[in-house]
Protein backbone atom coordinates (compact mmCIF):
# COMPACT_ATOMS: atom_id res chain seq x y z
CA UNK A 1 0.00 0.00 0.00
CA UNK A 2 1.06 3.10 -1.07
CA UNK A 3 1.05 6.26 1.36
CA UNK A 4 -0.44 9.36 0.35
CA UNK A 5 -1.58 12.28 1.92
CA UNK A 6 -4.33 15.17 1.69
CA UNK A 7 -3.28 18.94 2.84
CA UNK A 8 -5.92 21.23 3.07
CA UNK A 9 -5.35 25.58 2.92
CA UNK A 10 -6.22 25.59 6.25
CA UNK A 11 -3.07 23.57 7.29
CA UNK A 12 -5.08 20.76 8.19
CA UNK A 13 -2.77 17.38 7.54
CA UNK A 14 -4.65 13.76 6.75
CA UNK A 15 -2.90 10.25 6.08
CA UNK A 16 -3.74 7.92 4.46
CA UNK A 17 -3.28 5.44 1.79
CA UNK A 18 -3.30 5.86 -2.22
CA UNK A 19 -5.34 4.38 -4.85
CA UNK A 20 -6.56 5.06 -8.41
CA UNK A 21 -3.93 7.36 -9.84
CA UNK A 22 -0.39 8.08 -8.38
CA UNK A 23 0.98 11.74 -8.36
CA UNK A 24 -0.74 14.94 -7.37
CA UNK A 25 -4.02 16.44 -7.51
CA UNK A 26 -5.72 20.03 -6.39
CA UNK A 27 -9.24 21.07 -6.13
CA UNK A 28 -12.01 22.31 -4.21
CA UNK A 29 -12.67 19.65 -1.07
CA UNK A 30 -16.24 18.72 -0.59
CA UNK A 31 -18.40 16.17 0.80
CA UNK A 32 -21.26 14.26 -0.19
CA UNK A 33 -23.83 12.44 1.90
CA UNK A 34 -25.00 9.66 -0.56
CA UNK A 35 -25.06 5.90 1.21
CA UNK A 36 -24.60 4.55 -2.72
CA UNK A 37 -24.20 5.88 -6.23
CA UNK A 38 -20.37 6.78 -6.13
CA UNK A 39 -19.66 6.44 -9.89
CA UNK A 40 -23.04 8.34 -10.84
CA UNK A 41 -21.23 11.12 -8.25
CA UNK A 42 -18.09 11.14 -9.69
CA UNK A 43 -18.43 11.07 -13.06
CA UNK A 44 -20.84 14.07 -13.01
CA UNK A 45 -19.48 16.88 -14.40
CA UNK A 46 -20.63 19.40 -12.11
CA UNK A 47 -18.18 17.69 -10.03
CA UNK A 48 -15.04 19.11 -12.64
CA UNK A 49 -12.49 21.06 -10.36
CA UNK A 50 -13.78 19.31 -7.06
CA UNK A 51 -12.54 16.66 -4.87
CA UNK A 52 -14.88 14.51 -3.38
CA UNK A 53 -14.71 13.54 0.35
CA UNK A 54 -17.67 10.65 1.15
CA UNK A 55 -19.22 10.50 4.38
CA UNK A 56 -20.33 6.89 4.05
CA UNK A 57 -17.46 4.80 4.70
CA UNK A 58 -17.80 2.42 2.81
CA UNK A 59 -16.82 2.74 -0.95
CA UNK A 60 -16.15 0.46 -3.87
CA UNK A 61 -17.88 -2.78 -3.28
CA UNK A 62 -20.26 -2.56 -6.05
CA UNK A 63 -17.44 -1.78 -8.73
CA UNK A 64 -18.02 0.32 -11.95
CA UNK A 65 -20.23 -0.77 -14.92
CA UNK A 66 -20.59 0.47 -18.18
CA UNK A 67 -24.39 1.95 -17.82
CA UNK A 68 -24.43 4.15 -14.80
CA UNK A 69 -22.02 6.53 -15.35
CA UNK A 70 -23.33 10.46 -15.41
CA UNK A 71 -20.38 10.80 -18.40
CA UNK A 72 -17.84 8.76 -20.18
CA UNK A 73 -14.92 9.39 -17.47
CA UNK A 74 -14.90 10.81 -14.16
CA UNK A 75 -15.29 14.56 -13.50
CA UNK A 76 -14.04 15.06 -10.07
CA UNK A 77 -10.32 15.98 -9.83
CA UNK A 78 -9.82 13.32 -6.34
CA UNK A 79 -11.94 10.85 -4.40
CA UNK A 80 -11.54 10.69 -0.85
CA UNK A 81 -13.13 7.76 1.33
CA UNK A 82 -12.60 5.89 4.40
CA UNK A 83 -12.95 2.62 3.74
CA UNK A 84 -11.92 1.06 0.17
CA UNK A 85 -13.73 -2.03 -1.31
CA UNK A 86 -10.96 -3.75 -3.29
CA UNK A 87 -12.70 -6.69 -4.53
CA UNK A 88 -16.37 -5.56 -5.56
CA UNK A 89 -19.13 -7.76 -5.65
CA UNK A 90 -21.76 -7.40 -8.42
CA UNK A 91 -23.27 -9.17 -11.66
CA UNK A 92 -22.91 -5.63 -13.46
CA UNK A 93 -19.26 -4.88 -12.45
CA UNK A 94 -16.85 -4.72 -15.11
CA UNK A 95 -13.96 -2.96 -12.90
CA UNK A 96 -12.98 -1.94 -9.64
CA UNK A 97 -13.42 1.47 -8.01
CA UNK A 98 -9.18 1.81 -8.07
CA UNK A 99 -8.75 0.51 -11.85
CA UNK A 100 -11.36 3.12 -13.01
CA UNK A 101 -9.89 5.91 -11.49
CA UNK A 102 -6.11 4.45 -12.15
CA UNK A 103 -7.41 4.04 -16.08
CA UNK A 104 -8.71 7.83 -15.99
CA UNK A 105 -5.77 9.67 -14.11
CA UNK A 106 -7.43 10.51 -10.93
CA UNK A 107 -5.89 10.37 -7.63
CA UNK A 108 -7.91 8.76 -4.73
CA UNK A 109 -6.95 8.40 -1.13
CA UNK A 110 -8.47 6.30 1.60
CA UNK A 111 -8.19 4.91 5.40
CA UNK A 112 -8.20 8.88 6.78
CA UNK A 113 -10.52 10.12 9.18
CA UNK A 114 -13.26 11.33 6.43
CA UNK A 115 -15.71 12.13 9.58
CA UNK A 116 -13.08 14.31 10.80
CA UNK A 117 -12.58 16.01 7.50
CA UNK A 118 -16.27 16.61 7.26
CA UNK A 119 -16.48 18.39 10.28
CA UNK A 120 -13.75 20.14 9.25
CA UNK A 121 -15.26 21.50 6.54
CA UNK A 122 -18.78 22.40 7.88
CA UNK A 123 -17.14 24.46 10.43
CA UNK A 124 -14.81 26.40 8.18
CA UNK A 125 -16.17 25.29 4.66
CA UNK A 126 -15.08 23.85 1.16
CA UNK A 127 -11.91 24.76 0.85
CA UNK A 128 -8.30 23.32 -1.46
CA UNK A 129 -6.69 20.60 -1.10
CA UNK A 130 -4.37 18.37 -2.64
CA UNK A 131 -3.70 15.21 -2.55
CA UNK A 132 -0.15 13.80 -3.12
CA UNK A 133 1.68 10.29 -3.08
CA UNK A 134 4.80 12.17 -3.76
CA UNK A 135 8.07 13.03 -1.01
CA UNK A 136 7.41 16.83 -1.04
CA UNK A 137 7.46 18.45 2.11
CA UNK A 138 4.50 19.88 3.70
CA UNK A 139 5.53 23.56 2.71
CA UNK A 140 6.18 22.00 -0.21
CA UNK A 141 2.58 20.93 -1.35
CA UNK A 142 1.22 24.21 0.73
CA UNK A 143 3.07 26.31 -1.54
CA UNK A 144 2.09 24.28 -4.81
CA UNK A 145 -1.56 24.47 -3.74
CA UNK A 146 -1.21 28.26 -2.83
CA UNK A 147 -0.01 28.71 -6.38
CA UNK A 148 -3.24 27.46 -7.92
CA UNK A 149 -6.26 29.60 -9.04
CA UNK A 150 -9.00 29.13 -6.95
CA UNK A 151 -11.87 26.80 -8.56
CA UNK A 152 -14.04 30.15 -8.86
CA UNK A 153 -11.21 31.92 -11.08
CA UNK A 154 -12.47 28.99 -13.51
CA UNK A 155 -14.93 28.74 -16.20
CA UNK A 156 -15.48 25.21 -15.86
CA UNK A 157 -18.43 25.10 -17.66
CA UNK A 158 -16.11 25.34 -20.71
CA UNK A 159 -14.11 22.59 -19.90
CA UNK A 160 -17.28 19.76 -19.49
CA UNK A 161 -19.57 20.93 -22.07
CA UNK A 162 -19.90 19.61 -25.83
CA UNK A 163 -17.88 19.95 -28.02
CA UNK A 164 -20.55 20.95 -31.24
CA UNK A 165 -24.04 20.72 -31.43
CA UNK A 166 -25.66 17.69 -32.30
CA UNK A 167 -29.22 15.33 -31.40
CA UNK A 168 -29.12 13.45 -28.60
CA UNK A 169 -29.53 9.50 -29.74
CA UNK A 170 -28.56 7.07 -27.39
CA UNK A 171 -30.14 4.19 -26.47
CA UNK A 172 -32.88 4.53 -23.95
CA UNK A 173 -31.08 2.03 -21.43
CA UNK A 174 -32.92 3.20 -18.62
CA UNK A 175 -35.66 5.36 -19.88
CA UNK A 176 -37.99 3.11 -19.34
CA UNK A 177 -37.80 3.35 -15.60
CA UNK A 178 -37.67 6.60 -15.26
CA UNK A 179 -40.49 7.90 -17.03
CA UNK A 180 -41.99 4.67 -19.01
CA UNK A 181 -42.23 4.58 -22.79
CA UNK A 182 -42.23 7.47 -25.18
CA UNK A 183 -45.50 9.53 -25.33
CA UNK A 184 -46.96 9.74 -29.38
CA UNK A 185 -48.56 13.11 -27.83
CA UNK A 186 -44.57 14.58 -27.02
CA UNK A 187 -42.94 13.47 -30.09
CA UNK A 188 -43.69 16.61 -32.11
CA UNK A 189 -41.91 18.87 -29.51
CA UNK A 190 -38.21 19.32 -29.88
CA UNK A 191 -35.61 20.73 -26.84
CA UNK A 192 -32.81 22.43 -27.70
CA UNK A 193 -30.36 21.51 -24.42
CA UNK A 194 -27.59 24.50 -22.89
CA UNK A 195 -25.04 21.88 -21.84
CA UNK A 196 -23.02 23.40 -18.79
CA UNK A 197 -22.05 19.88 -18.45
CA UNK A 198 -25.44 18.08 -18.24
CA UNK A 199 -25.81 14.59 -16.97
CA UNK A 200 -26.43 11.98 -18.98
CA UNK A 201 -29.48 11.12 -16.98
CA UNK A 202 -31.05 14.24 -17.53
CA UNK A 203 -31.18 13.62 -21.35
CA UNK A 204 -32.24 10.09 -20.85
CA UNK A 205 -35.60 11.46 -19.09
CA UNK A 206 -36.49 13.83 -21.77
CA UNK A 207 -35.99 11.54 -24.52
CA UNK A 208 -38.09 9.26 -22.94
CA UNK A 209 -41.10 11.64 -22.46
CA UNK A 210 -40.59 11.59 -26.29
CA UNK A 211 -38.96 15.11 -27.07
CA UNK A 212 -36.38 15.46 -29.44
CA UNK A 213 -33.00 16.99 -27.85
CA UNK A 214 -30.71 18.65 -29.42
CA UNK A 215 -27.63 19.35 -26.78
CA UNK A 216 -25.97 22.43 -27.97
CA UNK A 217 -22.45 23.63 -26.49
CA UNK A 218 -22.83 26.09 -23.41
CA UNK A 219 -21.18 29.00 -25.97
CA UNK A 220 -23.86 29.03 -28.45
CA UNK A 221 -25.17 32.52 -29.35
CA UNK A 222 -29.24 33.46 -29.33
CA UNK A 223 -29.21 33.63 -32.95
CA UNK A 224 -27.83 29.88 -33.51
CA UNK A 225 -30.49 28.52 -30.81
CA UNK A 226 -33.23 30.39 -32.81
CA UNK A 227 -32.31 28.67 -36.36
CA UNK A 228 -32.57 25.68 -34.55
CA UNK A 229 -36.56 26.61 -33.77
CA UNK A 230 -36.81 24.67 -30.69
CA UNK A 231 -40.59 23.89 -28.84
CA UNK A 232 -38.34 24.60 -25.84
CA UNK A 233 -35.43 25.46 -23.62
CA UNK A 234 -33.47 23.35 -21.28
CA UNK A 235 -30.51 24.80 -18.91
CA UNK A 236 -28.67 21.38 -17.80
CA UNK A 237 -26.69 21.56 -14.62
CA UNK A 238 -23.27 22.21 -14.15
CA UNK A 239 -20.21 23.17 -12.33
CA UNK A 240 -18.73 26.30 -11.01
CA UNK A 241 -19.93 29.52 -10.31
CA UNK A 242 -22.80 30.88 -12.32
CA UNK A 243 -20.91 34.01 -12.20
CA UNK A 244 -17.82 32.95 -14.35
CA UNK A 245 -20.64 31.80 -17.18
CA UNK A 246 -21.54 35.34 -18.52
CA UNK A 247 -21.71 34.34 -22.01
CA UNK A 248 -24.75 31.98 -21.47
CA UNK A 249 -26.28 34.93 -18.85
CA UNK A 250 -25.85 36.93 -22.18
CA UNK A 251 -27.56 34.20 -24.63
CA UNK A 252 -30.21 33.69 -22.16
CA UNK A 253 -30.82 37.63 -21.77
CA UNK A 254 -31.58 37.54 -25.90
CA UNK A 255 -34.00 34.06 -25.03
CA UNK A 256 -35.96 34.64 -22.21
CA UNK A 257 -39.06 36.58 -23.72
CA UNK A 258 -39.58 33.90 -26.56
CA UNK A 259 -39.07 30.36 -25.73
CA UNK A 260 -40.75 28.21 -22.86
CA UNK A 261 -37.49 27.18 -20.52
CA UNK A 262 -36.83 25.10 -17.66
CA UNK A 263 -34.16 24.71 -15.79
CA UNK A 264 -31.80 22.52 -13.42
CA UNK A 265 -29.31 23.48 -10.87
CA UNK A 266 -26.53 25.59 -12.38
CA UNK A 267 -29.44 26.00 -15.44
CA UNK A 268 -31.52 27.47 -12.68
CA UNK A 269 -28.89 30.18 -11.49
CA UNK A 270 -27.98 31.34 -15.11
CA UNK A 271 -31.57 31.54 -15.09
CA UNK A 272 -31.48 33.60 -12.13
CA UNK A 273 -28.66 36.06 -13.22
CA UNK A 274 -30.27 36.59 -16.52
CA UNK A 275 -33.66 37.88 -15.20
CA UNK A 276 -31.31 40.08 -13.04
CA UNK A 277 -31.12 38.17 -9.62
CA UNK A 278 -27.69 37.26 -7.97
CA UNK A 279 -26.30 34.36 -6.60
CA UNK A 280 -24.13 33.70 -3.63
CA UNK A 281 -21.77 30.54 -2.91
CA UNK A 282 -22.63 28.72 0.02
CA UNK A 283 -20.60 27.67 2.99
CA UNK A 284 -19.75 23.87 1.95
CA UNK A 285 -22.72 23.52 -0.41
CA UNK A 286 -25.41 21.07 -0.41
CA UNK A 287 -24.10 17.80 -1.81
CA UNK A 288 -26.02 13.87 -1.21
CA UNK A 289 -29.38 12.37 -1.76
CA UNK A 290 -30.94 13.33 1.55
CA UNK A 291 -32.41 17.44 1.04
CA UNK A 292 -35.65 17.57 2.06
CA UNK A 293 -37.12 20.35 -0.20
CA UNK A 294 -40.79 21.76 0.06
CA UNK A 295 -43.20 22.61 -2.50
CA UNK A 296 -44.70 26.13 -1.42
CA UNK A 297 -48.12 26.40 -2.64
CA UNK A 298 -48.77 22.65 -1.66
CA UNK A 299 -47.09 21.74 0.93
CA UNK A 300 -45.38 18.49 -0.45
CA UNK A 301 -41.85 17.56 0.64
CA UNK A 302 -39.53 15.62 -1.34
CA UNK A 303 -36.28 14.17 -0.46
CA UNK A 304 -34.14 15.23 -3.29
CA UNK A 305 -30.69 14.46 -4.89
CA UNK A 306 -28.51 17.85 -4.62
CA UNK A 307 -24.84 18.55 -5.99
CA UNK A 308 -24.52 22.81 -6.14
CA UNK A 309 -22.35 25.42 -4.39
CA UNK A 310 -24.25 28.20 -5.13
CA UNK A 311 -27.69 29.56 -4.22
CA UNK A 312 -30.24 32.24 -5.41
CA UNK A 313 -30.67 35.03 -3.08
CA UNK A 314 -34.20 34.76 -2.60
CA UNK A 315 -33.80 38.76 -1.43
CA UNK A 316 -32.81 39.94 -5.05
CA UNK A 317 -35.97 37.95 -7.09
CA UNK A 318 -38.16 40.69 -6.27
CA UNK A 319 -37.88 42.64 -9.41
CA UNK A 320 -37.03 39.75 -11.58
CA UNK A 321 -40.87 38.45 -12.28
CA UNK A 322 -40.24 35.04 -10.54
CA UNK A 323 -41.75 33.78 -7.20
CA UNK A 324 -40.27 30.88 -4.98
CA UNK A 325 -41.83 27.76 -5.66
CA UNK A 326 -39.41 25.59 -3.34
CA UNK A 327 -37.73 25.85 -0.86
CA UNK A 328 -35.02 23.78 0.96
CA UNK A 329 -35.89 22.92 4.66
CA UNK A 330 -32.48 22.52 5.98
CA UNK A 331 -31.65 25.70 5.61
CA UNK A 332 -34.05 28.06 3.64
CA UNK A 333 -32.39 28.36 0.32
CA UNK A 334 -34.41 29.10 -2.45
CA UNK A 335 -34.80 25.40 -4.34
CA UNK A 336 -37.19 26.36 -7.40
CA UNK A 337 -39.06 29.42 -9.05
CA UNK A 338 -41.64 30.04 -11.57
CA UNK A 339 -41.85 33.22 -13.33
CA UNK A 340 -45.32 35.49 -12.94
CA UNK A 341 -46.29 35.54 -16.50
CA UNK A 342 -43.78 33.92 -18.87
CA UNK A 343 -43.49 29.85 -19.55
CA UNK A 344 -40.32 29.52 -17.52
CA UNK A 345 -39.35 27.83 -14.29
CA UNK A 346 -36.79 25.95 -12.66
CA UNK A 347 -35.12 23.59 -9.90
CA UNK A 348 -32.09 24.00 -7.65
CA UNK A 349 -31.85 20.48 -7.08
CA UNK A 350 -31.94 17.00 -9.37
CA UNK A 351 -35.20 15.45 -9.98
CA UNK A 352 -33.24 13.10 -12.52
CA UNK A 353 -31.78 11.94 -9.11
CA UNK A 354 -29.14 9.70 -10.42
CA UNK A 355 -27.91 8.89 -7.78
CA UNK A 356 -30.70 9.49 -5.14
CA UNK A 357 -34.42 9.37 -4.71
CA UNK A 358 -37.18 9.71 -7.45
CA UNK A 359 -39.42 11.70 -5.50
CA UNK A 360 -39.37 14.83 -7.23
CA UNK A 361 -39.38 12.85 -11.06
CA UNK A 362 -42.91 13.71 -11.86
CA UNK A 363 -41.56 17.88 -12.09
CA UNK A 364 -40.07 17.39 -15.45
CA UNK A 365 -43.86 17.15 -16.62
CA UNK A 366 -43.73 20.55 -15.83
CA UNK A 367 -41.77 21.02 -18.69
CA UNK A 368 -44.79 20.09 -21.04
CA UNK A 369 -47.03 22.45 -18.91
CA UNK A 370 -45.38 25.08 -19.89
CA UNK A 371 -44.65 23.95 -23.78
CA UNK A 372 -48.23 23.74 -23.78
CA UNK A 373 -48.99 27.05 -21.88
CA UNK A 374 -46.89 28.72 -24.61
CA UNK A 375 -49.18 27.77 -27.94
CA UNK A 376 -45.87 26.59 -29.40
Amino acid sequence: MKKSRLLLKNGMLFEGYSFGAEGTAIGEVVFNTAMSGYQEVITDPSYRGQMVTFTYPHIGNYGINSEDGESVAPAAAGVIVRDLCRRPSNYRSTLTLDAFLREHGVCGIYGLDTRMLTRCLREEGAMSGIISTGEESREALMNLLLASPEIGERDLVSEVTAGETGEWKRPLDRGWYFAGPPDPAREKYTIAAMDFGVKQNILRILASLGYGVTVVPAGTSANAIRKLDPDGIFLSNGPGDPQSVDYAVTTLRNLINDFPIFGICLGHQILALAAGAQTFKLRFGHHGSNHPVKECETGVIAITAQNHNYAVDERSLVESGFRVTHRNLNDGTVEGMRHRTLPICSLQFHPEAAPGPHDALGLFARFQELIDESGK
